[in-house]
């Protein structure tokens, strides 16, 4: 393989803010992922009380394992949208051996087409929706993971700010990464690890962030646009927090 054919290979973290005119009405979207594991009772409590909207991207292996977490959000779909997190929750990097964060991707495209379609379908068999978007475990995808996941006709969400660093950070790191928010921002959070801080630091951040005038949408709500965070000038970005 060539030295171009492995970088084309790289996974890369796909990032993604909201697309004009966000920036003028304050628009942002919360996306939560539920990998596995169990549900963040406080922070459902906590967005349902405060209404705010949420996208939270969920696996079959999450769905199976949480009913009642499942049943408040299916009581709730005014509120959240639900979109496709995988069924076994992989990585969307194809080739045997091959991980990212530890975790192993697909061997083929055939078992990321079943990742895809059946986390779909334990999607609309639960909540009775059907999924448009999906996000892939670990949030980083190869080019022809990406390419696969569209062609099955899926629009891929990525985010521009990451607000628990997989539900690793405290509750004054949230709130600290929560300076960072701009306007069109798709902040990517977790619920499925409730010994976590993220519900503490999350209600803090976010009750923050409506008294600051920001408009909380849904993905099925607006369109996405790839960004590239780290060719974001600071005179740009100073810019773009004022808006």
């Amino acid at each position: 393989m060539s030295c171009l054919s492995l970088v084309q290979a790289m996974p890369v973290e796909v990032h993604t803010r909201i697309a004009a005119p966000a920036m003028a009405d304050k628009k942002i979207a919360l996306t939560l992922d539920a990998c596995s594991g169990k549900f963040d009772a406080d922070l459902l409590d906590f967005l349902i009380r405060k209404r705010i909207p949420a996208t939270i991207f969920v696996t079959k292996k999450w769905l199976d394992k949480n009913p009642q977490g499942v049943a408040i959000i299916k009581a709730h779909l005014d509120l959240f949208d639900v979109e496709d997190h995988g069924e076994k929750h992989i990585p969307a990097i194809i080739g045997p051996g091959r991980k990212v964060y530890g975790l192993t991707g697909e061997p083929d495209i055939a078992a990321l087409q079943r990742e895809v379609t059946e986390g779909a379908k334990a999607i609309t068999s639960a909540m009775g929706t059907t999924p448009q978007w999906y996000r892939g475990a670990s949030a980083r995808y190869d080019p022809i993971a990406m390419s696969e996941i569209n062609r099955l006709g899926y629009k891929i969400a990525g985010f521009s700010l990451n607000a628990d660093q997989g539900a690793t950070l405290r509750k004054q790191a949230i709130i600290q990464q929560f300076k960072r928010l701009q306007a069109g921002d798709v902040i990517i959070a977790h619920m499925n690890k409730p010994a976590s801080d993220s519900a503490e630091g999350l209600a803090v951040a976010l009750a923050e962030t409506q008294k600051q005038g920001f408009v909380f949408v849904r993905l099925d709500q607006v369109e996405l646009q790839r960004v590239n965070l780290q060719k974001t000038s600071p005179a740009k970005q100073k810019l773009l927090a004022a808006n």
